[in-house]
């Protein structure tokens, strides 16, 4: 499958260097393919070749600044790699975290932090996890209740996280983490970042079994007493809830690329299998049954490509990308359902097998329709910020 089938033209590229980007990554993510990816996921392993190749090219870096291993390039480049991974078969939901990590240590991070660890992330050979998300608090972020303490010239932390993607292949996890002894204005205790290597004591590891078809674990994880150094904390003490903000824009943006590259995929091959699929000695493209609800899934996708490129556009450039960014997610999560649903359909019984790789992505796409924040919650955010509608929560 070439990397941009023609009737796939480059809408959302603006300039040359993001064509050239995208073909790039497209080959190299071509030469493993779906079948590798489907193969690493079946079995368990790590996507450890795709992603080495990924570092070496400098893929991983795109967004991370050139002074520390990066391209110096920004979110803009990084939707086109996680797209086009995504629609040659490889959906990595570790770009989705590298989209907030390496930019919020490299907007409030110390040198220290930022030397430590963006050349690693830049180049594959480090990753982080992310760790936001409670059971008691869920999309109330001010309700976390893991917390740190001061201990001499450190931090103590205790607590538990759910649906941390991938930290068993991290070296390191940035915890949204409540400290008592800061308030905000109204009350409530203040929020704080820290970075924290996976190798310290007291953090335990309890796999989810979850539904979802990817090559990164789902964990519970545990922090019993974790003892940590004064320069784990990221930036200001009590200013995480602004930092991570400064990060869920990207997430979305990040989010939303996946979906459109499985959408891409998707309708690549239902377009193909209904060129080769004849019934009656006549192609069952043919037929508008099935090619008009194809015709009608590419539109919503590439409305979502460019909705995507323009929330990313926007936040390279220092806008306020909030509004476009979770339109952008909103719109990718539903095209990119509709698109799949359809490319399944077109392909009849074979769209259930694993031979032709595409029901097995359903669960990462369903996936964005609820994280890395609900529809609902996006259609509040439009509610109340768009249309200026009383807010509803």
């Amino acid at each position: 499958m070439s990397s941009e089938p023609l009737f796939f033209s480059p809408l959302v590229d603006t300039a040359d260097h993001h064509r050239a980007l995208r073909e790039s990554v497209g080959r190299l993510v071509e030469k493993f393919g779906r079948a590798y990816f489907q193969e690493c996921v079946k079995t368990g392993a790590e996507p450890e070749a795709l992603w080495n190749e990924l570092g070496e090219a400098g893929f991983l870096g795109v967004h991370i600044p050139e002074a520390f291993g990066g391209s110096g390039g920004g979110l803009a480049d990084l939707n086109v790699v996680i797209e086009e991974c995504a629609a040659q078969g490889c959906p990595m939901l570790a770009l989705v975290i590298a989209s907030i990590c390496a930019p919020i240590i490299s907007a409030y991070g110390s040198d220290d932090l930022k030397a430590r660890w963006l050349p690693g992330l830049a180049s594959g050979k480090l990753r982080m996890a992310f760790a936001i998300t409670e059971p008691d608090a869920g999309t109330n972020t001010h309700r976390v209740k893991t917390q740190v303490r001061r201990d001499g010239n450190g931090w103590v932390m205790s607590g538990a996280k759910y649906w941390t993607s991938g930290i068993d292949a991290s070296q390191a996890v940035m915890v949204v983490a409540r400290d008592p002894e800061m308030e905000t204005d109204d009350g409530r205790a203040a929020l704080s970042l820290f970075v924290v290597p996976t190798d310290t004591p007291g953090i335990t590891l309890q796999q989810i079994d979850a539904a979802v078809q990817s090559t990164e674990r789902q964990f519970f994880v545990f922090f019993d007493d974790v003892r940590l150094e004064a320069d784990a904390l990221v930036g200001g003490r009590g200013e995480g809830l602004r930092q991570v903000f400064s990060g869920l824009n990207p997430e979305r943006v990040a989010a939303a690329a996946i979906n459109n590259g499985i959408s891409r995929y998707a309708i690549a091959k239902a377009a193909q299998y209904a060129k080769d699929r004849s019934v009656w000695k006549t192609p069952i493209g043919a037929h508008q049954g099935v090619a008009h609800p194809l015709a009608e899934s590419y539109v919503g996708v590439q409305a979502a490509r460019l909705l995507t490129a323009r929330a990313a556009q926007l936040y390279d450039i220092g806008e306020d990308a909030g509004e476009a960014a979770n339109m952008a997610k909103f719109a990718a999560a539903d095209a990119s359902l509709k698109a799949l649903d359809q490319a399944i359909q077109t392909h009849g019984g074979n769209g259930l097998s694993y031979e032709y790789g595409l029901a097995d992505l359903w669960f990462i796409a369903r996936l964005h329709k609820t994280a890395p924040v609900s529809r609902e919650m996006i259609l509040n955010y439009v509610s109340q910020h768009s249309l200026g509608l009383p807010k509803s929560y």
